[in-house]
């Protein structure tokens, strides 16, 4: 099974972050902007939480919050479940699916590397059980 360093290699390392005291109306803005559904939130160059369009939806919304008036610290979910880049992706999956939760942070050393969702993990499984069936099925015909 492969690792999250995998991962991380084949959609780069770009990671977008935000500090606590950004308004919600913003981090959506910048979400929307770079076409992701999470933000990592940093302060003082460390880890401190993640918001996610779920978070949105449960924390602000439905709770009748001004997303223009909210600050991120008052809705994001703080100390974040991580992995690092050696973990496997089995472990991520079942992470994912003990916790009900769809990204997590890379942190190598208490520093943040990059982030992976669960859309990365079930990319990289049928990309490596493609591979995997091709191989077979040229071992078998004796290619």
């Amino acid at each position: 099974m492969g690792k999250v360093s995998e991962i991380l290699k084949s959609k780069g390392g770009t990671t977008f972050t935000i500090t606590p005291d950004t308004f919600v109306y913003h981090a959506l803005e910048l979400m929307v902007e770079k076409n992701v559904s999470a933000m990592l939130i940093t302060e003082n160059d460390k880890l401190a939480g993640i918001f996610t369009e779920r978070d949105y939806a449960r924390k602000v919304i439905l709770k009748g919050k001004a997303s223009k008036e909210t600050l991120i610290s008052d809705v994001m979910t703080s100390n974040p479940i991580t992995v690092s880049p050696e973990d496997t992706i089995d472990h991520c999956m079942r992470i994912m699916t003990d916790k009900h939760i769809r990204h997590l942070p890379v942190v190598d050393d208490e520093e943040l590397v990059g982030i992976i969702s669960i859309g990365d993990v079930v990319k990289f499984i049928i990309e490596e059980q493609t591979f995997i069936i091709h191989n077979l099925k040229n071992y078998i015909s004796g290619a």
